[in-house]
């Protein structure tokens, strides 16, 4: 529900404000006061291309503001995901602006919105109905939108929305698996070779540096089996050996320690020494022999280095990192193999879900056979009572074929394409409501499908008229109101109207002027909240300034006689 709408500096507008309420609103006004500016106004709120021409002379900005309020649930919801972000308020604040230059910026809430998401928005907010265009109603989708939640088909119309997102699911799948198979099953046999590669190479960690230890230790065995035995005779073995240098100073300082007892301490601890050298000299002895030349086993731990350097240079990893790398292989080629089981098996659930599909669609199909005609139908008693009493508005339903290429479109919205046909006078062509020639049968018709589908749209709860009334005479008009003032009574109707039968029955009106000074024009809006005021606007309406109290008498007898119909 549009509550306030704010315009600065468009065309004759300097700065106008109106603030809106629920029900039928009228708009009011001679020709060429500002009123189609005001739904121009509206019409950029709602995303509609704007152009710098509209601007009002000696201004850089022209700017127009809307507050919303959110009376449903379901405005909340959709309007979340338009905006991909919670909607936590009631009122969502629009904006559009439109500078000199040509640039175009919009706001919802203060966040800056692509135009774009701004006509998203609007078409989600408001429908809007002129001579010559209209917004959602003339979209097939939007009308299979409408005859679903008439035919209360709404769970039906989801569960053949979950199937056919079961099988894109499916397909996506499938494509995926498919167009990477080729590339799957090279990675699959590398992972299996690797794996027996690593496998056969029993790698062990830390296993290089300890060869790399091993190999200079074979490189310099007789050296060193040289220098072990060689320590263990010197210590022990030859002729004034440490061993026998050691006992005859232990003999010497016995003799001496008489003498001091210091000598004594000294004595104890050379004698202390000698098992120690001899414990050394036995260790060099087994090194010596343990030191031997072993050719074969050094060829051994050359040829198992250059192997561990090929396998490294080959994986570029150090033989470290392969035996980490070798423990993920077995969960890679669980994987790989994996997604080659699922492309194997996933041809029979898609058929299953295909089915399903189907299924889903026909049901959908059915039930929709069952309301059309009837939707038709109560729309066209309305025609009837909007001065087309030989109208013919039929709903045609046409299959859409499910298309068995997995490459090809799931329908969205299901098995059919509805078209709604209009035959306005005998002997005509039925044609594409959307491709209605004359405004006038166009909104008529409109109004009567809204009239219809009133409650079975949850969403847009504004419905916007431009003068719907042209071509019509009083009598018709005086059934347009009531037609309208029933509407308001689900919906905010505004309505553009030059009929005083139909604005009298508006719950609310504002009249709209255009005033005039020596050096500029502007346009005004004014609430007629007195009854006197709405009678004096009704009577201008039936004879512009030639009227009189009998005119005036008879706005007010129209606008008693509307009130009493509601």
């Amino acid at each position: 529900m549009l509550r306030e709408l704010a315009v600065q500096n468009l065309a004759l507008i300097e700065d106008v404000r109106v603030e809106l309420y629920p029900g039928f609103c009228a708009w009011t006004g001679e020709t060429g006061a500002g009123k189609s500016l005001l739904l121009g106004a509206l019409g950029l709120l709602l995303g509609e291309r704007g152009s710098a021409e509209l601007i009002r002379t000696g201004a850089d900005e022209l700017r127009v503001t809307g507050r919303f309020e959110l009376t449903r649930p379901e405005q909340r919801e959709v309007a979340a995901d338009i905006l991909q972000a919670p909607v936590e308020e009631d009122d969502l604040i629009l904006t559009r602006r439109l500078a000199r230059s040509g640039r175009s910026s919009a706001l919802v809430n203060d966040t800056p919105v692509a135009v774009a998401t701004l006509r998203r928005i609007g078409e989600m907010l408001v429908d809007v109905h002129g001579q010559r265009e209209s917004y959602s109603l003339l979209q097939p989708a939007y009308q299979l939108e409408l005859l679903d939640a008439f035919g209360r088909l709404t769970d039906q119309r989801k569960k053949y929305g979950a199937a056919a997102n079961k099988v894109r699911d499916l397909r996506k799948t499938f494509r995926e698996l498919s167009e990477a198979r080729q590339t799957r099953q090279r990675e699959l046999s590398l992972v299996r070779f690797e794996r027996d590669d690593l496998d056969a190479a029993k790698l062990t960690a830390g296993e290089l540096p300890a060869l790399a230890r091993e190999r200079e230790t074979l490189v310099h065995a007789q050296s060193l089996a040289q220098f072990t035995g060689g320590v263990a005779a010197r210590l022990v073995d030859d002729d004034g050996s440490v061993a026998e240098v050691v006992g005859r100073l232990v003999k010497d300082a016995n003799r001496w320690a008489g003498f001091d007892p210091k000598l004594a301490e000294v004595a104890a601890r050379l004698d202390a020494l000698r098992p120690e050298v001899e414990d050394l000299a036995e260790t060099c002895r087994d090194l010596s022999e343990r030191f031997e030349a072993d050719p074969d086993r050094l060829d051994e731990v050359e040829h198992r280095i250059g192997f561990l350097k090929k396998l490294q240079a080959r994986y570029g990893k150090t033989p470290d990192e392969l035996v980490a790398y070798r423990a993920t292989l077995d969960a890679r080629e669980a994987e790989l193999q994996k997604q080659e089981d699922d492309l194997a098996g996933i041809d029979g659930r898609l058929r299953a879900a295909f089915a399903e599909l189907k299924e889903a669609g026909a049901a959908l199909s059915k039930g929709r056979a069952k309301v059309a005609k009837k939707l038709a139908a109560d729309a066209q008693k309305h025609l009837a009572d909007l001065g087309m009493p030989k109208a013919k508005l039929d709903a045609v339903l046409e299959p859409v074929p499910l298309p068995d290429d997995p490459s090809a479109d799931i329908p969205a919205a299901g098995l059919d394409h509805l078209e709604l046909m209009l035959t306005a006078n005998p002997g005509e062509p039925a044609r594409p409501l959307r491709k209605v020639a004359s405004g006038g049968e166009l909104s008529r018709t409109m109004l009567a499908l809204k009239t219809v589908l009133a409650a079975h749209d949850p969403v847009r709860t504004l419905v916007v008229f431009d003068e719907i009334d042209a071509n019509v005479g009083g009598r018709l008009g005086d059934v347009l109101g009531q037609k309208l003032a029933s509407l308001g009574r689900s919906h905010q109707v505004l309505c553009v109207t030059h009929l005083p039968q139909v604005a009298s029955y508006a719950a609310y009106q504002w009249t709209i002027r255009k005033t005039s000074t020596a050096k500029r024009t502007a346009t005004t809006i004014t609430p007629l909240v007195a009854e006197a005021a709405r009678v004096e606007e009704l009577a201008l309406m039936l004879r512009g300034d030639s009227r009189s109290e009998t005119t005036r008498r008879e706005a007010a007898e129209m606008l008693a006689a509307a009130s009493r119909r509601e």
